[in-house]
């Protein structure tokens, strides 16, 4: 793809009566990087992981994955194109075991065609089954597999959310605060995985409000506030913008 851009996000506008949520936004983010967005409360970054997935329309602009307009898909269209989201709170099933929350994603994925057939149904479950433990094996939640998803810290079912995404192979994965409320062992926790998922090559956009996540993973980050951007560059750029810093912090460093 030219210029390996996987998102490209042009003039994207959305208001809420009179307040305007998203203002002109432009982004590009770039295939196998790590890109943040970062900003104030109520500067428009979760509503637009939400005009990306398909949750939200947007006013004007345009949206583009892979190098096609999603605007108008459905979430699950947009799933399925290779788009994952981990949420600000994890959307799991409390009262199934981690594997078997691993397992529904991954079988989501599949066509459905196995269904019609009962010995497809078996082999296919096998297949999957070994594929949920690998990936739990990743997020370091192996030796949980049996246990009820509902009984973990939240910062088990945050990585536990992110297997479900990583077992869809997507393309490109969105996390949502994926920090928010965490003691600073699962932040840390939390770091490592995100760390380990950058080396495998996956794009990334990730929405977060500590600063030592955001510089510890980030390789390019863009500043919203008030609905627009502001600025945007590598992370020691931002570090060093005063526009950022007053923006964001009222003035005080990074």
């Amino acid at each position: 793809m030219e210029n390996n851009i996987v998102l490209n996000i042009q003039n994207v506008e959305k208001t809420f009566g009179g307040l305007h949520a998203l203002n002109n936004v432009n982004l590009s983010i770039e295939e196998g990087k790590v890109h943040a967005i970062i900003g104030p409360n109520g500067a428009g970054k979760s509503t637009l992981l939400n005009v990306c997935i398909g949750r939200l329309p947007p006013d004007s602009g345009t949206v583009s994955f892979n190098g096609e307009n999603i605007i108008g898909k459905t979430p699950y269209e947009i799933n399925q194109a290779g788009i994952a989201r981990v949420f600000q709170t994890p959307e799991i099933f409390s009262d199934l075991t981690l594997l078997q929350n691993v397992m529904i994603p991954a079988f989501a994925r599949r066509d459905g065609a196995f269904k019609l057939n009962p010995f497809k149904a078996m082999s296919a479950e096998r297949e999957i089954e070994g594929e949920a433990e690998q990936v739990l094996e990743e997020m370091g939640l192996i030796e949980h597999k049996d246990n009820h998803a509902g009984s973990m810290s939240r910062g088990d079912k945050r990585r536990l959310e992110m297997a479900m995404c990583l077992v869809q192979h997507p393309r490109l994965l969105l996390l949502d605060e994926p920090t928010a409320g965490m003691s600073r062992h699962d932040t840390n926790r939390t770091i490592e995985t995100m760390q380990k998922i950058k080396e495998g090559g996956m794009t990334k956009i990730i929405i977060e409000h500590d600063m030592h996540v955001v510089f510890s993973v980030a390789d390019h980050i863009s500043v919203l506030a008030q609905g627009a951007i502001i600025a945007s560059g590598t992370p020691e750029e931002i570090k060093g913008s005063p526009v950022v810093q007053e923006a964001y912090l009222g003035g005080a460093h990074l």
